[in-house]
């Protein structure tokens, strides 16, 4: 494995860093105090984000998510999405490279009709509206997408959905038009052929936003919500691929974006490291600088260790997708899905630690990353399901030696 990143990577990678720096970290005060200033259970949109992606297109930093639109292969994209997650809230949105929007963006270049792309792929790409992604529900398991309940039945050349959706991603902000919701076509099928997608726009007759739901406490911009579908109807057109194929659509949407996930969680811990390097050599406790005292020292040492383990194993991940595709790297990305969201907490508690009672505080942003991260553990699959899948495939494996 060569994981050295080719000459536009890293010309990208040094672009970005640039960003980074002059606009992106100055911006984050400017971005909470817009928030403050209205509260924040206003989901409205502040308007440093719209400058940041008008700066953002001129330095050629757009989509850079998908090989087609950047010409970077997901080994090479990981080192950009570590770098967003130095400033998780803000930076990949105005890359446009936000979850759940590559997600769908993705399973639009995949499985959207030419109609669909035109209405619904063309603006994403362009950062005019944002989407939603509705399949877990309030009432079942739904990390088995076989439990979900939520029905759609065609009636004449319309499909009708009824069911109920909670903890999607963006509905909070008008920006989110559209959403790709999974629910039952065949409740009689085979399991893995129940199930299908359909488009669903924000101002169909019937959907409701019950309530925007908090993440310990936090109230996120774009919001995470509950929606009721009550006699939904929208064209037959809008349905993603064919009927019975919403498990495989899902699992065709989860790889790359996996590894986005989990370098962002390596560039919040590399953050999070960072402030604790500098708390430790400012603070002094028991006369000595606490970066003196062994037991910070040990906590400096650890994170290191812990955050490179994790990223060569997320990097491994992505070189195996680029070769061979997510079904051929099916173990790696359940793993890479346990591992990294738990390193990333660990730095962060070892962090939020050493800085004390300003570590549980909005004087810096561990706290919120805690929050964030910790979400990551449950998000695409909670850690029991991914585990199971690893060690699946474990006690199935050829060893070349018994005994």
């Amino acid at each position: 494995m060569d994981f050295a990143l080719s000459a536009r990577a890293e010309d990208v990678c040094g672009r970005m860093w640039d960003f980074m720096r002059e606009q992106v970290f100055p911006a984050e005060p400017v971005y909470e105090a817009w928030r403050a200033a209205r509260g924040h259970d206003d989901h409205g949109t502040p308007p440093v984000l719209e400058e940041l992606k008008v700066e953002a297109r001129k330095r050629g930093l757009w989509n850079l998510f998908h090989h087609e639109l950047a010409g970077l292969s997901n080994l090479e994209y990981a080192s950009v999405a570590e770098i967003t997650g130095w400033s998780p809230v803000i930076a990949p949105e105005v890359i446009n490279c936000g979850a759940p929007d590559t997600g769908n963006m993705e399973t639009l270049m995949l499985f959207g009709t030419p109609e669909q792309k035109e209405r619904w792929l063309q603006p994403l790409l362009e950062g005019e509206i944002r989407s939603g992604f509705a399949m877990t529900e309030p009432d079942v398991a739904s990390s088995d997408a076989r439990n979900v309940q939520t029905s759609i039945v065609r009636d004449g050349d319309d499909y009708v959905v009824n069911g109920r959706k909670w903890w999607i991603t963006g509905t909070a902000d008008e920006r989110c038009q559209i959403f790709i919701v999974m629910g039952k076509t065949d409740p009689e099928g085979a399991p893995h052929r129940q199930q299908s997608m359909v488009l669903v726009p924000r101002d169909a007759p019937g959907f409701e936003i019950v309530r925007h739901l908090p993440v310990f406490g936090y109230q996120d911009q774009h919001g995470h919500s509950e929606l009721r579908f009550t006699d939904v109807r929208v064209p037959a057109a809008n349905l993603l691929a064919g009927e019975g194929d919403g498990f495989m659509i899902a699992q065709a949407r989860l790889g790359p974006g996996r590894i986005h996930h989990c370098m962002r969680a390596i560039g919040m811990a590399e953050r999070a490291l960072a402030l604790m390097v500098e708390r430790a050599k400012a603070r002094v406790a028991f006369g000595r600088p606490l970066a003196e005292q062994g037991t910070v020292r040990e906590a400096i040492a650890l994170s290191r260790i812990e955050i490179d383990q994790a990223r060569l194993l997320v990097l491994k991940t992505a070189d195996l997708i680029d070769k061979y595709g997510a079904k051929g790297a099916r173990t790696e990305i359940a793993a890479i899905k346990v591992a990294a969201p738990k390193v990333c907490l660990d730095v962060l508690d070892r962090a939020i630690q050493v800085h004390g009672g300003a570590g549980v505080s909005d004087d810096t942003p561990l706290a919120y990353f805690w929050a964030h991260a910790r979400t990551l553990r449950i998000v695409d699959g909670p850690d029991a399901v991914h585990i199971r899948s690893v060690a699946r495939e474990e006690l199935d494996r050829e060893r070349p030696y018994r005994g």
